[in-house]
């Protein structure tokens, strides 16, 4: 009988993962299945896709597949299981997933037994996919994500016409969006993704989120941070200042002696979640574009009461 290479038929790598032999099956069971293919031999590559995933998706299938491997086809091209070969996983006459064994080929019947007796076409009929998994982008505002809301999603999904003919249909979703969200989380809809076949459920819909910058906070994880200006007096002398935050203004205080890029931390306000992030506040010493003479001549007496202060001692200069 002829050898029969898995791994080509699904077209991966030897040493491909799990994911990999999932996603290459569902890919190429969908392009050739007989209620929506058109090729001449679809149904014959229909086959040897499933029989392939049948023997790869078993990590021990596999491994005793991998085994015959190296002792290959002889000569003649014809492969005939070592002597005395006998699976450790037989099929044992039912099924692994919802196909019977009597769809697969020789090959795979030498390898793990299991009885010829069901044509392919019962194999189809009783085959059942689940439909895939699709994926979408959102776009939200900081405050939308702080808040929460409902927005409108529109994505694409392969599905088949009365005629099994596939196509491409744009859905349109309103989507709750829970109070929290941050960037790169994903929100999961259950049964909103492309169709399956056979009766199979459908996939499920995926949605990422993405902030938008904002023109006051950046994003770490659930805390925001932000940058405070100061000006010189109030990081001197410390003071009280009000402060933004996603859900309303603060009174702030600035302690004595504050120094440029100190941080002063704001519990639970940053995004909310079981546990809520905080807010980061950066101070910057803000100065005055411009000074009058009086201005100018408080800062020559401070610069005098000062003069033995070197900000720059740490560089050595």
């Amino acid at each position: 009988m002829e050898f029969k290479d898995y791994y080509a038929a699904l077209g991966v790598k030897e040493d491909a993962s799990p994911d990999e032999i999932k996603k290459a099956y569902r890919k190429l069971a969908r392009k050739y299945h007989p209620d929506i293919s058109k090729e001449d031999d679809a149904e014959d590559k229909f086959k040897d896709v499933g029989e392939a995933y049948e023997v790869l998706k078993d990590p021990e299938k596999r491994a005793e597949y991998d085994q015959l491997r190296t002792y290959g086809a002889g000569r003649s091209g014809h492969f005939e299981p070592p002597p005395g070969w006998e699976s450790a996983s037989r099929f044992g006459g039912g099924g692994y997933t919802e196909a019977d064994a009597g769809q697969f080929s020789d090959f795979f019947e030498s390898i793990f037994g299991g009885g010829r007796h069901a044509g392919f076409g019962g194999f189809r009929q009783n085959m059942r996919m689940r439909g895939e998994d699709v994926h979408a982008r959102l776009a939200l505002f900081l405050e939308e994500a702080y808040s929460g809301c409902e927005k409108q999603v529109q994505f694409e999904v392969n599905e088949s016409d009365a005629r099994g003919v596939p196509k491409r249909r744009t859905k349109t979703l309103k989507v709750k969006i829970p109070a929290g969200m941050s960037q790169g989380q994903h929100i999961r809809l259950k049964g909103q993704g492309a169709p399956g076949f056979g009766g199979g459920e459908a996939g499920d819909l995926f949605i990422e989120v993405d902030l938008a910058p904002h023109p006051l906070f950046t994003v770490d994880g659930r805390d925001v941070v932000m940058t405070l200006p100061v000006a010189p007096w109030e990081a001197a002398l410390g003071a009280e200042v009000t402060v933004p935050t996603l859900g309303s203004r603060l009174k702030v205080k600035v302690p004595r002696g504050a120094t440029g890029g100190q941080k002063l931390r704001l519990k639970g306000k940053g995004l909310p979640g079981k546990k809520p992030g905080d807010q980061i506040v950066v101070l910057q010493i803000a100065l005055p574009r411009k000074h009058d003479g009086d201005s100018e001549a408080l800062y020559r007496k401070l610069a005098e009461a000062e003069k033995g202060f070197n900000p720059r001692a740490h560089l050595n200069v």
